[in-house]
């Protein structure tokens, strides 16, 4: 394999300075006064060669790599990976390029990929945390690095941060099914201290209290695979006769759900009302179409790149740290009708 060629090795070939390859390469050479022609010679040759700078020693030189890391739960998720691909376009126009790899919400591969990034010289984080890297995170801030945190955040330290209303969300969604005639509602979440996922139980339980209704709660553990998952719905569907209408935490879940559902001949909503919390892309071409809470994702990942981009154009202090909350959307569908 051809050893790549570097701006020593452009200025050898050109037998020119090396300070006059870097000025142009950089795009400096009208500033330090380098001639159209020798500029366009070394543009020229540097196309013909397929030179392409390392982004490291360049973030040595320049103290700027114009790299963000991002870190998500999944990428496979559709929520996370729409978010991706909007702020890798929104961050685009202000010249930076997008890092993301997947945590598998595992506190310790988390931390690893944090160590990652910063070797690659990383100039802002933007991180969907995962319990038990509150250490790092203030590591990072300490610092003075660029960081914005979404989906959640650590109460006890001073982001910023952008999330939707998972409270305000389920709260809706839930009072949706009662105020169909819906009674026995079931609320499938994951065994889990994240706060978005705190925030949506909480706003069940606040729907249900509110109306004297009892609740009835699954929380399961992360990570399970797909089949164990379903076998774990379709026991708590068994063990709950009961239920009229069951609300799923997540999209993933409520996706295992219908599967459940499916395998146990369950029609929906003649037996039970189905709703999920984050839209899928393909809630509206099942049969009968699912009721979700959709996430603001283009909203959301405007208000990420904005921070961010204030964040590494100046240094903020503590008390201009913005907690940013959007309003969620009920898309009421076919699954919820009323009873």
């Amino acid at each position: 394999m051809q050893k790549r060629k570097s701006i020593n090795d452009i200025a050898k070939d050109l037998n020119v300075a090396i300070s006059t390859v870097s000025a142009v390469l950089n795009g400096k050479a009208e500033e330090r006064r380098i001639s159209i022609a020798m500029t366009e010679k070394v543009l020229q040759y540097a196309k013909e060669i397929g030179y392409k700078p390392n982004m490291i020693a360049r973030s040595l030189r320049t103290g700027k790599s114009n790299i963000i890391g991002m870190l998500v739960e999944d990428i496979s998720d559709p929520f996370f990976a729409s978010i991706a691909r909007l702020v890798e376009k929104n961050a685009a126009f202000h010249n930076y390029k997008l890092f993301y790899s997947s945590t598998e919400n595992n506190a310790t591969k988390a931390k690893g990929l944090i160590r990652a990034f910063r070797d690659q010289q990383v100039d802002a984080y933007i991180i969907a945390p995962t319990p038990g890297i509150e250490k790092e995170i203030q590591l990072l801030l300490n610092e003075k690095i660029p960081l914005v945190l979404f989906d959640r955040f650590f109460p006890n330290i001073l982001t910023d941060n952008v999330v939707a209303d998972n409270f305000g969300g389920a709260l809706n969604a839930t009072n949706h099914l009662i105020k169909n005639g819906y009674k026995h509602i079931g609320f499938i979440t994951l065994n889990s201290k994240q706060k978005q996922m705190i925030d949506r139980l909480d706003g069940y339980l606040e729907a249900m209290n509110l109306q004297s209704r009892p609740s009835y709660i699954n929380q399961i553990d992360y990570l399970l695979s797909e089949e164990i998952l379903q076998e774990k719905i379709e026991q708590y569907l068994e063990k709950n006769p009961q239920l009229d209408a069951v609300f799923f935490a997540t999209n993933y879940l409520a996706i295992s759900g219908l599967r459940a559902l499916k395998k146990m001949k369950v029609e929906i909503p003649n037996d039970i009302a189905v709703l999920g919390f984050d839209d899928n892309t393909h809630f509206n071409l099942f049969t009968p179409s699912i009721t979700s809470v959709a996430q603001p994702i283009e909203k959301i990942s405007e208000e990420i790149v904005r921070i961010l981009m204030k964040n590494i154009k100046t240094e903020m202090s503590e008390n201009e740290r913005e907690n940013v909350v959007l309003q969620t959307e009920l898309i009421v569908r076919e699954s919820s009708a009323k009873l």
